[in-house]
């Protein structure tokens, strides 16, 4: 397994000279994040003159909105479609991602790669990956936050091992609950080690903040990529990669036997 040094290189030295490519990937978490930084900025001015101005009306407001929020279902459709939108979209940045670190090759479409999960072949698996992950996570929770924490660690590689599983010559032997299980056996004793990588770029995302989001356009490309870097390394001795490997292997014997 890689150290963080180790993985932040490979993908500095694979981003070497396409930074662009890797900009345009991630262009659509990019400006979001920008306008959210610029939308908090502009809250926090706006909450500051009203606390100094009308600090009284603040606490019967604070009140009153939380009346109103008794008939907030449309505002939890909302939010639950837009999670499953950013998902969607955050995981074919993330394969793009994974497939340029492992062929070094960074002539693609960068827009394809980002919405490379709204297929056909992608899209539903993603999607009901979306929920069961949630679920499982939402019922841990239930019991004490800390396990909730964990199981999202747990599971975190879930996606990227669908990708790989799916693709892979016996993709017909495995359901949503096997790429699951997999991302759990992928992370025994390397949950606090991803903390620690999350953790890591703290100081990244201080100086994207202090730059009013525009950090991000180097930031997230960054941090993405080297999560994928992560799973490359997770998975190098597991059977996911020796199944695709064998598989890769059988093709090519194939093709010889042909011609």
């Amino acid at each position: 397994m890689k150290t963080r040094r180790e993985l932040k290189n490979e993908v500095k030295e694979t981003f070497k000279g396409h930074w662009g490519q890797a900009i345009k990937v991630a262009i659509i978490p990019i400006i979001f994040q920008i306008i959210i930084i610029m939308l908090g900025i502009l809250a926090v001015m706006i909450l500051s003159i009203i606390v100094a101005e009308y600090s009284d009306s603040i606490s019967n407001g604070i009140s009153s909105v939380d009346t109103s929020n008794k008939f907030g279902h449309g505002n939890v459709f909302g939010n639950s479609a837009g999670g499953i939108i950013a998902t969607m979209i955050l995981t074919g940045i993330s394969f793009t991602f994974l497939d340029w670190l492992r062929t070094k090759n960074a002539d693609f479409s960068a827009l394809k790669g980002a919405f490379s999960v709204f297929t056909k072949r992608n899209f539903l698996g993603i999607l009901v990956l979306y929920i069961l992950t949630n679920i499982f996570i939402f019922l841990w929770t239930l019991l004490l936050i800390v396990p909730g924490i964990i199981k999202s660690f747990a599971y975190s590689q879930t996606y990227f091992v669908y990708k790989d599983m799916s693709q892979s010559k016996n993709a017909d032997d495995f359901n949503f609950l096997d790429y699951i299980t997999k991302s759990r056996e992928l992370m025994v004793g390397h949950k606090f080690e991803f903390f620690v990588l999350k953790l890591s770029f703290i100081g990244w995302d201080m100086v994207a903040i202090l730059t009013l989001g525009l950090g991000y356009i180097w930031v997230t490309p960054y941090k993405l990529a080297t999560y994928a870097a992560y799973y490359k390394s997770l998975a190098a001795n597991s059977d996911i990669i020796s199944d695709n490997q064998q598989n890769d292997d059988d093709e090519k014997k194939s093709v010889i036997v042909e011609y």
